[in-house]
């Protein structure tokens, strides 16, 4: 009974991390490894699926090795998708005209910063800050911005594809 579990589990854990890793790929349009992937996703989630259905086993461990293999390989693929998928975010803030005090700081930081100058509806000038940064960096940076202006429009986006520029 155990071996089964076990078994069960452990190809849960390698059919959904297979899957997550590639969802993640496909989201990103690096579409090489995706039918590869999606084959041994499939073949995997087969034995496991079958071990499953054909025990004998008359306990509640089956379907509960069954369900912690998945949540775990959603997990591990989540995992290795940030660690292996080199994405880049776009921070825009919005701040007020000529704020050289962030400009400056996030410049001396070693970041990129396009200054666009923005005009709203009630007449209040204002500039839009675009860096582009890799993904790992997002919350730091964030960080950073809010202790130079606390009052500042921060959207963060991910990026599906950037060419060229300056990325820290």
């Amino acid at each position: 009974m155990l071996f089964t579990c076990l078994t069960i589990f452990l190809a849960r854990i390698l059919d959904v991390s297979i899957s997550t890793f590639r969802t993640m790929l496909m989201v990103k349009g690096k579409n090489f490894w995706i039918q590869i992937l999606a084959f041994f996703e499939a073949f995997v989630w087969f034995i496991a699926a079958r071990q499953a259905l054909n025990t004998n086993l008359d306990t509640v461990l089956v379907p509960i090795c069954y369900s912690l293999g998945y949540a775990t390989g959603t997990y591990i693929g989540g995992v290795l998708s940030r660690r292996m998928i080199k994405d880049v975010n776009s921070i825009e803030v919005t701040t007020t005209r000529n704020n050289y005090k962030l400009i400056d700081a996030l410049r001396d930081e070693g970041l990129g910063v396009q200054v666009i100058e923005l005009k709203d509806s009630l007449d209040y000038d204002k500039d839009l800050l675009v860096i582009d940064i890799k993904s790992r960096m997002t919350e730091e940076v964030v960080r950073f911005i809010k202790k130079h202006d606390d009052e500042a429009f921060i959207v963060v986006k991910d990026n599906k594809i950037v060419y060229n520029g300056y990325i820290k």
